[in-house]
């Protein structure tokens, strides 16, 4: 007892945290009681001293908070209840008490005599108004605990709560407290009898609506406008009772000028008409739709024309639910729906006035309410338009009359997909409709409007039958026999019709349009001259590439495709000395016809067709005999197929064929790789009309191979680098085929892509095996470095090669986060000091963590989350710390060209908190003679820039450095890269939205001069962001 008075008196003194925790722990092992603690409290809690017995109650409050449950019983609770209640009605103790009180309604030892006296004794002598906001927060938040656990006890006050909880809430203002009071009055409208309390209620409520609040910035407590609407938004839709209160109060909000009213209002009217009920509805539909008619025919912006649809919807809807059953024909309909109907059709016997767009949204509307209130909107609106569209009186405005029956029956197919129904309420009509339609096709004035009609049409669910899909595909197909020109504004829509019908009835499309399309081709390639043909070839190449991904017209595609690539890499005799003198059209064409199949499996590989997987027996095999085949037959003459470009597609379309395959299927196909790779052996993946490819053997690591050979290591590393981690080469050591791979770059491989390719496999390998390959990685780590990378004996070309190929090491380990990563990173930082290679390795930095096509998920490999955020947590700031280092040039140089290459290579949010200490520095390397790094520099400064603004700018500093750098840039004199001079443009552009006027004010002559100068660049597009710039910059 000694040493509790003695704690007492010290925190009465003091105030501090310890006596509390002391005291608590004293009464949870029981050297103390809670009657002791009163006991000691007892001059303080009966003090005259305002002071002293605020500090006392308040101490008695803080212990209970903290005590533990258990050694709070229900006698404790009874006798500390009637203790804290009797402390409310003095404005000095109430702080306090209400805090122990909040405490005591969380217990569950708390009886319902409690519950009343606490409920008694706040109703009766706390008074809200005289309250600061937290402690009106504390009353909220022990009626709302109260609520929570002991609901029945307050139920049992009956309207004696109402009574006393109404003028507590009245009045309130502050968010925090309003989020409590809104979820207590829902509670008390949806729970409790309110039936003598209906409009008190809604006076406490409705004084908030609408909620104009706004938050201050940086509000701590994160309370949104949004988030009071929606709590006060759930009380009035609480009850039907409100309904007569509140529909003349949102009426009157309607008229008001603010959009942001007129929006919630309009919002809140959705929610509440389906509760306030049909009856009510009914009552007040005319005058509703008078308001918001008002807001659709002439919207003050088209969120509150969107919302005031969305309430007429609501309306109509509520009206109408409970009628649904006795609506047996169109005479049945009456009312708000028919009056609205009416008038629309009305406004829409002039359909090219500016009414009638307003008018067919409303009947739009319609169809997503009740199925007999869209059967009668169709029933009115789409006999009303297809007979304006036949008037040959009303001719000048069929094209606007075709535009509203393609948006009834867009809404009609939207409407029912969402009720998951067939589109039964079109069947009546659907004759009509594709006449109409079809008409429409054949002026050009109509033709998109109708393309997007039938589009609509074939997509809606149930619709059409076959005939009727055969019967639009055969009008479609006609349109593509049309003059290009004629055609070029329609085509895609027209692709997009076909594309719907071949997802649902393929072998129209097939049997009707492939054929008119892939006659268009040509067997030969067009001309050099020829600029029409080619453009010709293009556009149907794409037009099939965009068709063809459902799997019966993509079979057709591939067939017909290589068919042509065939008879194009291996001409007949006639045309062989002619392609000899110039293969260059025949490759250009063979390119298109690739890339065409490449866009088409991309497209399937995006929606995950299972399907692709089985091309690697009918597609893969073809292109590698056509490649390979190609590669033995370019020692005798010019082959069109061994061009490097055609080989870099056609490695894209394999390398996504064998990401799609199975794992079990890949490993049969992983040993066919390992024959070819190792043993030359092509027999079991290259096979077709040529036999050459099964004939010979392709030694590709042998010296004495032709290039056109060696560059078919790029069509095996594209299917390598797709295989899944299981689907091993069969090596018998797999160090010593990594080591032969890296030589062979650096010592046979005589191009790019052939040196790519082999680098591709190692990180590949390195990547999915680095378990195996410690000794692999240490040797390289020990030797590689000293013989390759440092050795100044080696030429330089050879020395930049192998710092890619370290590079590539370092990328396989890095994406999986591998710890040896770093190792491999620190001798990259060695290299700055030497001149020759400096700005190589320091570009290999950037190059690390950027993203790339091989390393992918898609393609199997072991890829590890925020491995980016990782390595630039690393590096990011050795670079900035080395680019302030003045003492050695070279490094500090290298360490910028670093810089730029990791940012560039990197997402904002990696670097964002380095921009303040990274400007100074990237505004130094624009000072580089590289126009590729000036580029990625003020690319960097661009994307820094979004989200600026001029009163927190972090460049107005440099402002004078920027102006005079950028506009150097922007000349063709100074700077010959167009890509440079675009950026610096743009950049200028920019400006006044980030830096104050007065900061850029004194630079205004020289603006103008020097932006003048660039108004004469022999580039197009670096001339129009000079206009842009101009216009931003002096408007």
């Amino acid at each position: 007892m000694e040493t509790t008075e003695k704690l007492v008196q010290t925190w009465m003194a003091s105030g501090r945290e310890e006596e509390i925790e002391e005291i608590v722990s004293d009464i949870e092992h029981d050297r103390t009681s809670l009657t002791d603690v009163v006991k000691a409290l007892g001059e303080y809690l009966t003090a005259e001293d305002s002071n002293v017995l605020q500090k006392g109650v308040e101490l008695l409050s803080l212990i209970v908070a903290k005590c533990p449950t258990g050694k709070l019983n229900k006698q404790s609770v009874r006798v500390l209840t009637a203790f804290f209640c009797g402390k409310l009605d003095d404005m000095v103790t109430v702080k306090p008490a209400l805090h122990g009180i909040a405490t005591l309604v969380s217990l569950p030892t708390i009886s319902p005599a409690e519950v009343t006296l606490i409920i008694e004794g706040i109703f009766q002598h706390v008074k809200m108004r005289a309250l600061v906001q937290d402690i009106r927060f504390k009353v909220f938040s022990i009626i709302d605990t109260l609520m929570a656990y002991h609901r029945d006890v307050l139920k049992s006050y009956g309207r004696r709560f109402l009574d006393g909880y109404i003028p507590l809430a009245e009045g309130e203002k502050d968010p925090r407290n309003l989020m409590v009071a809104f979820a207590i009055a829902r509670v008390l409208i949806i729970e409790f009898d309110i039936s003598e309390h209906v409009e008190s209620m809604f006076n406490i409520l409705f004084c908030y609506f609408p909620i104009t609040f706004r938050p201050p910035p940086n509000d701590r407590y994160g309370i949104s406008s949004l988030d009071l609407k929606l709590a006060l938004r759930n009380c009035l839709n609480a009850t039907p009772a409100f309904g007569p209160l509140a529909i003349p109060v949102f009426l009157e909000k309607l008229s008001a000028t603010s959009r942001a009213t007129k929006r919630d209002t309009l919002q809140t009217l959705v929610t509440c008409l389906p509760v306030y009920g049909s009856a009510l509805a009914r009552v007040w539909a005319r005058k509703l739709w008078n308001a918001l008619k008002l807001e659709i025919f002439q919207p003050v912006d088209p969120e509150t024309e969107e919302e005031a649809l969305k309430a007429t919807q609501a309306l109509v809807k509520t009206i109408y639910a409970d009628e649904e059953e006795a609506m047996e024909s169109n005479e049945d309909m009456h009312g708000l729906a028919r009056d609205a109907c009416e008038e629309c059709i009305q406004i829409l016997k002039e359909p090219e006035k500016s009414q009638a767009k307003p008018a067919t949204k409303v009947l739009c509307t319609f169809l997503s309410t009740t199925p007999s209130v869209a059967k009668y909107a169709i029933s009115q609106a789409i006999p009303h338009l297809n007979q304006l569209f036949r008037n040959p009186d009303e001719a000048s405005a069929r094209t606007a009359t075709l535009f509203l029956l393609t948006e009834m029956i867009k809404a009609t197919r939207d409407s029912a997909a969402k009720a998951t129904e067939t589109n039964s309420a079109l069947s009546p009509y659907k004759d009509d409709l594709l006449a109409v339609l079809t008409v429409g096709l054949k002026s050009q004035s109509t033709r998109n409007i109708a393309l997007s009609g039938l589009n609509a049409l074939c997509s809606a669910t149930g619709l059409l039958s076959d005939e009727e899909y055969g019967y639009v595909v055969h009008n479609a197909s006609e349109l593509l026999e049309r003059s290009r020109e004629e055609l070029d504004e329609s085509s895609d829509l027209l692709i997009e019709l076909l594309k719907t019908i071949s997802d649902i009835a393929p072998r129209h499309v097939v049997e009707q349009t492939l054929p008119i399309l892939f006659s268009s081709l040509p067997d030969s390639a067009p001309a050099r001259t020829d600029g029409p043909g080619r453009e010709k070839c293009w556009q149907i190449l794409s037009a099939v590439a965009k068709l063809c991904t459902q799997a019966e017209l993509f079979e057709n595609l591939v067939i017909r495709l290589t068919t042509k690539l065939d008879l194009l890499c291996f001409p007949s005799s006639e045309q062989v000395a002619a392609i000899a003198a110039d293969p260059e059209p025949s490759a250009a064409y063979a390119h298109m016809i690739l890339k065409a199949l490449y866009q088409a499996l991309a497209s399937k590989a995006i929606m995950k067709h299972v399907d692709i997987a089985k091309y690697l027996d009918r597609l893969v095999p073809s292109l590698f005999n056509v490649f390979v085949s190609s590669a033995f037959l370019s020692e005798e003459r010019p082959m069109v197929a061994s061009e490097p470009r055609l080989i870099e597609v056609a490695g894209q379309i394999i390398n996504l064929v064998v990401q799609s395959v199975p794992l079990q299927k890949q490993q049969l196909y992983a040993a066919s790789l390992s024959q070819a790779l190792l043993e030359g052996d092509v027999r079991s993946i290259a096979y077709g009309f040529q036999k050459v490819a099964t004939t010979r053997s392709l030694s590709i690591f042998n010296e004495a191979n032709t290039p056109a050979q060696r560059n078919i290591l790029h069509l095996l590393a594209s299917a390598v680098i797709a295989l899944h981690k299981e689907a091993r080469l069969s090596l018998t050591n797999v160090d010593a085929f990594l080591d032969m791979l890296i030589g062979w770059t650096l010592t046979v491989a005589d191009n790019d892509l052939q040196k790519l390719s082999a680098l591709h496999i190692v990180s590949s390998i390195v990547n999915r095996q680095v378990d195996e390959l410690l000794s692999f990685l240490n040797n390289k780590l020990e030797l590689f470095q000293a013989a390759e990378i440092c050795n100044q004996s080696l030429s330089l070309d050879r020395r930049r090669w192998a710092i890619k190929a370290w590079t590539w090491l370092t990328k396989a380990l890095l994406v999986r986060k591998h710890a040896l990563a770093m190792s491999f990173t620190e001798p990259l930082y060695e290299r700055f000091n030497d001149e020759a290679i400096a700005w190589d390795a320091a570009k290999a930095i950037g190059e690390i963590p950027a993203a790339d096509k091989v390393l992918t998920k898609a393609n199997h490999a072991d890829v590890k989350i925020l491995y980016v955020q990782r390595y630039v947590g690393v590096v990011l700031p050795r670079l900035i710390a080395f680019s302030k280092d003045g003492e050695n040039p070279t490094k500090q140089t290298a360490s910028l060209v670093a810089l730029t290459s990791l940012i560039k290579s990197i997402p904002k949010a990696a670097y964002a908190h380095e921009i303040p200490s990274l400007i100074p520095l990237l505004l130094r390397g624009l000072e580089l003679p590289d126009s590729e790094i000036r580029s990625n520099i003020i690319d960097t400064l661009l994307v820094a820039a979004e989200g600026e603004s001029p009163e927190k700018s972090l460049v107005a500093e440099h402002s004078t450095t920027l102006v005079n750098t950028m506009l150097k840039n922007s000349k063709v004199q100074d700077m010959p890269s167009s890509r440079v001079r675009i950026s610096a443009l743009r950049y200028l552009a920019i400006l006044p939205s980030i830096v104050k006027y007065e900061v850029l004010h004194p630079y205004k002559a020289t603006l103008l001069r020097e932006l003048a100068v660039v108004l004469d660049d022999p580039k197009r597009s670096v001339r129009k962001e000079a206009v842009i710039a101009r216009s931003v910059l002096f408007p």
